[in-house]
């Protein structure tokens, strides 16, 4: 961990991970510890962000994302507006580009946007002149949940550097897995993916992970263990016999966690689906940091909030 002031964020937007280095992520990463500090306060509030303006624009259902951006935003003491796609014009046929242009016009300062479609949210940063935040875009990103799940690896073990971390479940679908493991072998950890030859993208070797199919002999000697819920909404067609089955070969339950350290930590970035990809008594046990997760999520938001701040007209 560096000491003093982190160095200057070097990008306008946050649209992934792909392209930071490793100093400019664990720069994020000491915003973010000094951001935790701030969020255990009675007093909250800064004015980093005083006078400016946030949306939070979510083509897709969020609650922990979209709940801690709009805190992390308003602990920094921007106005933050959550804009309902739902009841949109969005849902009338407007386009993205068309929503882009709507939204300029409005001289935010900070975007958020959550979309379906992977590139969505690269598109729409070249629309607009403001800051632009990826809070997931299709399968391909989550930048900011990389984040916090690094955060929260390296405040639990001290390090990333040389730790063996299992990313294990629905891969195909994830743009956390994705990001994570950009993140996570960045940061110098060693990283494992377990699953169902259904649910492994082809190719997956490319990034430089461990494949297993087999969830017992992927889980030995891993120091931590990070679950992924199966998302049925990205799928076209069945990729797992039953939700019974999965569980069976693929759900962590107490024996396939002992085959990892015994100082294993089990991670989840929700929501849970319990019984299938994670038993309750592991993701409520002395072991797992998934509540963790949730607290880092804000520090990581706020972080991020501040590191482009610097970018914003007239700082």
């Amino acid at each position: 961990m560096t000491h003093g002031a982190p160095p200057s964020f070097p990008h306008r937007h946050l649209l992934g991970i792909e392209g930071l280095t490793r100093p400019e992520i664990e720069g994020l990463l000491d915003r973010a510890d000094a951001a935790v500090d701030i969020s255990r306060q009675i007093e909250k509030k800064r004015v980093t962000l005083r006078g400016r303006t946030q949306i939070n624009l979510f083509f897709e259902p969020s609650t922990r994302t979209q709940s801690s951006f709009e805190l992390a935003g308003k602990r920094l003491g921007a106005d933050v507006m959550n804009m309902s796609v739902a009841s949109s014009s969005v849902k009338k046929g407007e386009t993205l580009i068309d929503t882009a242009a709507t939204l300029n016009a409005m001289r935010p300062d900070i975007i958020v946007v959550r979309h379906q479609s992977a590139g969505a949210v690269h598109l729409l940063a070249r629309k607009v002149d403001c800051s632009v935040v990826n809070a997931g875009d299709g399968a391909h990103e989550h930048p900011t949940q990389a984040l916090l799940d690094a955060l929260t690896i390296r405040r639990n073990k001290g390090r990333i550097e040389g730790l063996q971390v299992a990313i294990c479940g629905d891969v195909l679908h994830s743009r956390v897995a994705r990001s994570n493991i950009i993140s996570l072998q960045a940061l110098g950890a060693r990283v494992r993916v377990i699953g169902p030859s259904t649910l492994l993208p082809a190719g997956i070797e490319r990034f430089g992970v461990e494949v297993f199919t087999n969830m017992r002999e992927g889980l030995r000697d891993c120091d931590i263990v990070m679950m992924l819920r199966l998302q049925r909404e990205r799928m076209n067609g069945s990729f797992v016999p039953s939700v019974k089955e999965y569980f069976r070969y693929y759900g962590l339950d107490g024996d396939k966690l002992a085959l990892a350290k015994p100082d294993a930590l089990v991670m989840h970035p929700g929501p849970m689906n319990r019984g299938v990809e994670i038993a309750s008594d592991i993701a409520d046990g002395a072991q797992s940091l998934i509540r963790e997760q949730v607290e880092m999520g804000v520090a990581v938001r706020m972080a991020v909030l501040e590191a482009l701040a610097s970018h914003l007209p007239n700082e």
